[in-house]
């Protein structure tokens, strides 16, 4: 018995020790959107950053598919030792009302959320309408023949989108993408006339004149977008919702040791606060969150509750948020 209890504590001593010299290999970083999107090029920015925190290289992988789900289960089947990250965005704290799996961020551990995008409506330059209201008024004229990209349900479109069918009817056709990056290549190319999408990930191609804005959804206006009404100019009813927007975090399984989260917490919250990170997120109209904890779960439990409630009112949730005890929005 006593070579048992002895055996115990030397392994739990041994382990205590692996873990105090976290990381001792490269840490792998799973990214839940594809290559040039926003998420994409906000995990691929600070990357380098926490590199030089952890003393180790992070490889960055694309895994898309599923509104994300593809990615968030692969980290979740991985073992929980800090060594495989899941980089993504918003879209898991919808996962569970629209029955895509049963894992959303409540159940892992948040790293960091690093930052919150502005949504923005996006046009083809040839597209027959300039703002939001010639928008409302062109899909109303014809219905059907508006084509408008998505990345599914529970992605950035959806959301804005429910937000808008809460204020005005709109009829279009809906054109779903593995994430923003090869929709906003659609839209230039004339593939898609519209595009509700993050801000960061389009502010290049706007300021290059590749694209236009039709839609700013906040209720004030922006100054990298000069000239651009918000959506609540026309459409009053937007301000319950707003300021709302997409957000990047970085998330491990629950159960990885302390130290590797403290760790990981540590270089995140390092590299976020770094001056080329922080200066190419207000570039891109990104704003810096940076949080981790109580902090970071109080986000997204708020979060969860405003999406998943305008979802379910809007029609295309599986299931009540009621069911997962997600509370309505005060």
């Amino acid at each position: 018995m006593k070579k048992t209890i002895a055996l115990l504590a030397a392994l739990s001593l041994s382990s205590t020790a692996v873990f105090a010299d976290y990381p001792t290999k490269d840490v792998q970083g799973i990214i839940q959107w594809g290559a040039g999107g926003s998420t994409d090029t906000v995990m691929r920015s600070i990357a380098p950053h926490v590199e030089d925190a952890l003393s180790t290289d992070l490889i960055l992988t694309n895994r898309t598919g599923g509104v994300g789900a593809i990615a968030t289960k692969y980290v979740n089947a991985k073992k929980a030792d800090g060594y495989t990250l899941l980089m993504g965005a918003e879209n898991p704290q919808m996962y569970k009302v629209l029955g895509l799996t049963k894992i959303d961020y409540s159940d892992m551990i948040a790293i960091n959320v690093l930052a919150r995008g502005t949504p923005v409506l996006v046009a083809n330059n040839d597209a027959p309408f300039n703002n939001m209201q010639e928008f409302i008024d062109y899909t109303s004229a014809n219905p059907g023949k508006v084509k408008l990209g998505s990345t599914g349900k529970g992605g950035l479109a959806s959301i804005v989108l429910a937000m808008l069918k809460s204020q005005v009817s709109l009829n279009y056709i809906s054109i779903p993408y593995n994430g923003d990056g090869p929709a906003l290549t659609a839209l230039q190319g004339g593939a898609i006339d519209v595009m509700p999408v993050v801000l960061g990930a389009s502010i290049e191609s706007i300021k290059a004149g590749r694209m236009k804005v039709i839609g700013l959804i906040d209720k004030e206006s922006n100054a990298l977008l000069p000239g651009v009404s918000p959506a609540t100019d026309t459409l009053p009813g937007l301000a319950r919702y707003l300021p709302w927007g997409p957000f990047f975090g970085v998330f491990v399984k629950k159960g990885t040791p302390e130290d590797a989260v403290e760790k990981l917490q540590a270089a995140f919250h390092t590299a976020a606060d770094s001056p080329d990170f922080t200066a190419l997120m207000k570039k891109r109209g990104f704003t810096i969150l940076n949080i981790s904890g109580e902090k970071a779960d109080q986000f997204l439990n708020s979060y969860r509750s405003t999406s998943s409630w305008l979802v379910d009112e809007a029609g295309f949730s599986k299931y009540s948020p009621e069911k997962f005890g997600i509370p309505k929005p005060q």
